[in-house]
């Protein structure tokens, strides 16, 4: 994707501009972004101007604008409605990574991945559309994130896992070797995944169990 094209923020809220802190880190370390501003529903005006940083109004302003997109949105399920209708606005998804983000080799990254400080990737590593590791998020080898799956600060995802489509996983989650998570399964913060998750379902604690299990 050519840097050289404008840059939108699709979400302004707390994530988006964790996501301005991507680009300018980028920009700093010598790749042109052009952002040239976010496209949010809501937005607080004082933290944008403390950025530098303009509303350009709605995400419907994208339906006539030319620029690329990230999408600057924590919740997996909202980044995934906003992909679909973007992408039928012809909107390219464009992958960001920081500066101090680790990258091994044998990667595959899809289009909108987010990669911020200190995430890192090791070996033979798949991430899907819209995937986002959020601050010291770790994803070790031989494993595949599908699309819109989310790790927040701190998770410790170890080799050979498998996270399907829109898995939540809280702040320090940890995924033992070998196993899978359902689509848009949710992992609590602290949590210690042994066992498969199935799809949908919230687990919790160390071990992780089902939220109202035994």
């Amino acid at each position: 994707m050519s840097a050289t094209r404008p840059l939108v923020i699709v979400g302004a809220g707390g994530h988006g501009r964790e996501v301005l802190d991507v680009v300018e880190a980028a920009e700093a370390a010598g790749t042109p972004q052009r952002f040239i501003g976010f496209a949010a529903d809501d937005a607080d005006p004082e933290l944008l101007a403390r950025r530098g940083a303009t509303l350009l109004g709605p995400p419907e302003v994208l339906r006539d604008l030319d620029a690329d997109v990230v999408l600057g949105i924590g919740d997996g399920a909202h980044r995934r409605r906003l992909d679909l209708e973007l992408s039928r606005w012809g909107r390219r998804a464009r992958t960001l990574v920081h500066p101090l983000a680790s990258l091994g080799s044998d990667l595959r990254l899809g289009e909108g991945v987010l990669l911020a400080a200190g995430a890192r990737i090791t070996t033979n590593v798949t991430l899907g559309r819209h995937t986002h590791l959020n601050v010291n998020a770790v994803v070790s080898h031989d494993c595949v994130l599908g699309d819109y799956v989310t790790l927040s600060p701190g998770c410790l995802v170890n080799g050979s896992n498998v996270l399907d489509e829109g898995v939540f996983l809280g702040t320090g989650a940890v995924v033992v070797p070998g196993r899978r998570i359902g689509a848009w399964a949710r992992v609590g913060a602290g949590a210690v995944v042994v066992d498969d998750v199935e799809p949908g379902v919230t687990v919790v604690g160390v071990p992780a169990r089902p939220v109202g299990g035994s």
